[in-house]
């Protein structure tokens, strides 16, 4: 398949223990729970890699210093322009990633939480993308896993969404439409945010993936 000319962006977080995936710390505490937050980013990494598509970035936040599987993460990251981001909030810091990353393709960013993303997905989402003006990956907890916008000023809108809400997808689908912007759904996904999401994002994941892995290991 030729290269298609899509910027994919991850905005991910070092998984640092004490600060990764705190909600599921809660319940298997903050070593467990920052390895799996580095399988799932590395599985994600993985499949952007594999994607073809025209160029690759993470917007990172955290200290890798402190991160489980650090070495993993440099390596994989290697392959990747890595840029700081920047911003107060995590809406801010969505649409800042945007206009950083931006350099004349279509961007369509994930995020970390979705491991048993694959790159074929990856890459009909990439063309859908130069299909159509937006596209929306809805998450079954009602937030969102990809969105898929040709400009930065499309991407705007996200700071004036509440994030990581039950109905944070459908108000952001309602935003892009606000703006003029018709969005495609693709396929929904489920995200890891609690213990009750492992299984189901683990059956949707290959057997050998590092989530699957990890996950297994753990005895979760």
């Amino acid at each position: 398949m030729s290269v298609l000319p899509v910027t994919v962006l991850v905005v991910a977080k070092a998984p640092e223990p004490g600060f990764a995936k705190t909600r599921l710390a809660a319940t298997v505490g903050d070593r467990v729970a920052a390895d799996i937050a580095a399988a799932a980013l590395l599985d994600t990494l993985d499949a952007v890699a594999a994607a073809p598509v025209a160029a690759r970035v993470v917007a990172l936040t955290g200290n890798l210093d402190n991160a489980a599987a650090a070495t993993d993460i440099r390596q994989r990251l290697e392959a990747f322009t890595v840029i700081a981001q920047r911003g107060d909030g995590f809406a801010d810091r969505l649409a800042n990633a945007h206009a950083d990353a931006a350099d004349g393709y279509p961007v369509l960013q994930i995020g970390m939480d979705t491991p048993q993303v694959s790159a074929g997905l990856l890459t009909v989402c990439a063309q859908r993308l130069l299909e159509t003006p937006a596209v929306l990956g809805l998450a079954l907890d009602g937030g969102w896993w990809v969105l898929g916008v040709h400009t930065p000023a499309a991407a705007e809108c996200l700071r004036g969404i509440p994030m990581s809400q039950s109905d944070t997808g459908e108000l952001t689908l309602k935003a892009l439409r606000h703006d003029g912007i018709e969005a495609t759904t693709v396929a929904a996904l489920a995200d890891v945010d609690v213990i009750d999401d492992l299984a189901v994002v683990r059956d949707a994941c290959a057997p050998d993936s590092r989530f699957a892995r990890v996950t297994r290991a753990a005895g979760l």
